[in-house]
C-alpha cells in the first residue's frame, strides 16, 4: 500500500496535475490532504487504473479527504506561457482553495515553482508513492475526462471521449481534415511531420 504522509508533524497536501502531453484542453491539477493515518488499499496512480474503479475512488476522496480542490490553466495559457508553467499554474490554483493551508506540498514530478512560502518535496513517480498525491491524481483525471467527454459531443470528429485530448492516430486524422477546433492549443505541434 502506499505511504499515508511524508512527514508526522505537518499538514501535508499531495499535487498533481494532468493533461500535459494533450493536444486540446486544458490542464488540470488537484490537490489534496487525507487524514494523516489514512489507509485504503485500492487508491493508486489514476493511469494504473480503470475508468470505473476511478470513478468509485473519486467519491471517497471526495468523502475522506480532509480538503481538496481542482483547478485548470486552460489551452490559452497554456499558448501564452508555456505547458510546464500552466502546468504550476493549475497546481497553484488548486493548492490556493485548500481549507486549512497546507504546511508541506508533496508534488507529483521533478519541478515546481513554489507557491508562497509553503515547503515543498518534489516526488518522482509520487502517485506511485504516496496516498495523497495518488488521490489528487484520480481527482484531476476523472475531472478532466468528463470534461473532455463534455466537448466531445460538440466536436464529435476528434475522438476526445476517448483520447481525452491525447495525440493519437484518430485525433490527428480529424485535426489533418477538419482543422483545428477553439480548444486546441496552437502552440503545440497538432499536425503528423510529412
Amino acid at each position: 500500500m502506499l505511504q499515508s504522509s511524508f512527514s508526522e508533524e505537518y499538514i501535508e497536501a499531495g499535487v498533481d496535475e494532468v493533461g500535459r502531453g494533450c493536444l486540446a484542453g486544458p490542464v488540470v491539477a488537484a490537490a489534496v490532504i487525507l487524514p494523516k493515518d489514512y489507509k485504503n488499499e485500492l487508491l493508486m496512480d489514476s493511469k494504473k487504473l480503470n475508468k470505473k474503479s476511478r470513478e468509485k475512488l473519486r467519491k471517497t476522496i471526495e468523502k475522506d479527504a480532509i480538503s481538496w480542490a481542482i483547478a485548470e490553466a486552460s489551452h490559452t495559457e497554456i499558448d501564452e506561457i508555456n505547458i510546464l508553467n500552466a502546468s504550476f499554474l493549475a497546481m497553484h490554483r488548486a493548492i490556493e482553495q485548500l481549507d486549512p493551508e497546507p504546511e508541506l506540498l508533496l508534488i507529483d514530478g521533478n519541478r515546481f515553482t513554489p507557491y508562497k512560502f509553503i515547503t515543498y518535496q518534489c516526488i518522482v513517480k509520487g502517485d506511485n508513492k504516496f496516498l495523497s498525491i495518488a488521490a489528487a491524481s484520480i481527482l484531476a483525471k476523472t475531472y478532466r475526462d468528463d470534461l473532455m467527454t463534455t466537448l466531445a459531443e460538440t466536436y464529435p470528429a476528434y475522438d476526445w471521449e476517448n483520447n481525452v485530448g491525447y495525440p493519437t492516430k484518430k485525433h490527428r486524422a480529424a485535426i489533418e481534415q477538419f482543422g483545428t477546433t477553439p480548444w486546441h492549443r496552437m502552440s503545440f505541434k497538432l499536425k503528423k511531420e510529412d
